[in-house]
């Protein structure tokens, strides 16, 4: 079985790929981690020497040539469901979870961290908040494909972990 988190960046993907890692007793990896491990590059570079397309191009790959990796739980990149087919691609090959959060929820986590992010750097408060409300909406329909729906913000392992094998089961 394999599961993949989805959402916005911030939205805490990462650490719920470990928290529902443990519970489930599986592994789990990030998809920015593996493209970082592959090409001995960090993403800000990929983006920065390669440009976006190129990374969504790799994110692709690793991400198809990932479903082989003996793991269960996936952190994929905000961006992941919405190029090359990658949503419909996980909604076949496993079970989805989107961590939905609010714009403003986002911007809170995400203005403290922005001059790490490749997307976000330079961004003032107001173009940050602008820039996730219009990111959120675009990326919003290929979010809402995911199988199951969960907020983000605390974040009850236990539950999804519930809704996860009743998906399973159905």
């Amino acid at each position: 079985m394999k599961v993949f988190l989805i959402g916005f960046m911030g939205s805490g993907k990462t650490t719920a790929a470990r928290r529902l890692a443990a519970r489930m007793n599986c592994g789990w990896e990030d998809l920015d981690h593996i493209i970082e491990q592959e090409t001995g590059m960090s993403i800000a570079q990929i983006f920065r020497d390669k440009g976006e397309q190129a990374f969504r191009d790799l994110e692709s790959r690793y991400l198809k040539e990932g479903v082989s990796r003996p793991l269960g739980v996936l952190a994929t990149g905000g961006g992941t469901p919405c190029y090359h087919e990658n949503m419909q691609w996980m909604n076949r090959t496993g079970i989805t979870v989107y961590l939905k959060m609010t714009a403003e929820q986002l911007f809170s986590r995400l203005k403290e961290t922005r001059s790490n992010r490749p997307l976000l750097k330079g961004l003032n408060d107001e173009d940050l908040l602008h820039y996730i409300v219009q990111k959120l909406r675009d990326r919003e329909p290929f979010y809402n494909m995911a199988h199951i729906h969960i907020p983000g913000f605390n974040l009850d392992v236990r539950s999804l972990e519930d809704k996860i094998y009743a998906r399973l089961k159905q």
